[in-house]
């Protein structure tokens, strides 16, 4: 007898409008026109057209690859081949950021792990901060090659860009992120720019401010 290990994880399989979790999947023996099956560690022997208890058909077998029937989708492994398949929700991360007396959409963050208060600006290219916040969070900013010019309210200023470590907001969080140090004593509270929004589903409901991430 020849026999081929296949290993199919994460699978939602659907019967008689029944739903079954199964957390694997082993073929474990091939011949022409049936197939032994471990699933979940019950042991199955199916001919061609035949379906187990567990919503798993068999559709042809030979002593070399089996077609296998999963909750309507079919797939052929060949001998000695590895599968895994997840069959998982979207996963999503969100947070919501209401607006204060001022108007203004203000919330608690960390930077680097150390705690901050952003003030969201979807104007903002990339997160921005003073150079005195920048010292209190132990960013080494002052490098010439990392200087430019950036135009803020009060005028011209020189800035420096650096790279994050890590920015989060809630369940929010977000690795090796740009952010810009001004040469001076504003902005007051952290912009939250661009640099961090990018890619966040931004929704906007005039009192409250939901942003949300999927995975």
């Amino acid at each position: 007898m020849r026999c081929a290990l296949y290993l199919l994880t994460g699978l939602l399989l659907c019967q008689t409008g029944l739903a079954f979790a199964i957390d694997d999947i082993l073929v474990v023996g091939l011949f022409k026109n049936k197939a032994v099956v471990l699933i979940d560690n019950k042991r199955r022997l199916l001919s061609i057209g035949e379906v187990s208890p567990e919503g798993v058909q068999l559709i042809r077998a030979d002593s070399r690859s089996a077609t296998l029937e999963i909750q309507g989708q079919r797939r052929k492994y060949m001998l000695g081949s590895r599968v895994k398949t997840t069959y998982a929700n979207p996963q999503y991360a969100k947070t919501t950021i209401y607006r204060n007396t001022q108007g203004m959409y203000v919330t608690s963050g960390s930077i680097n792990g150390q705690v901050v208060t952003f003030l969201v600006d979807t104007g903002a290219s990339a997160i921005a901060m003073n150079k005195n916040t920048a010292r209190r969070l132990a960013i080494d900013y002052e490098k010439k090659e990392a200087l430019t010019v950036v135009n803020t309210a009060s005028g011209m200023s020189r800035a420096y860009q650096v790279t994050l470590k890590q920015v989060k907001l809630g369940a929010l969080s977000k690795r090796n992120v740009t952010a810009l140090v001004i040469d001076g004593d504003a902005p007051q509270q952290v912009l939250l720019g661009m640099s961090f929004l990018g890619g966040l589903d931004i929704k906007n409901t005039g009192q409250m401010m939901v942003l949300e991430k999927k995975y």
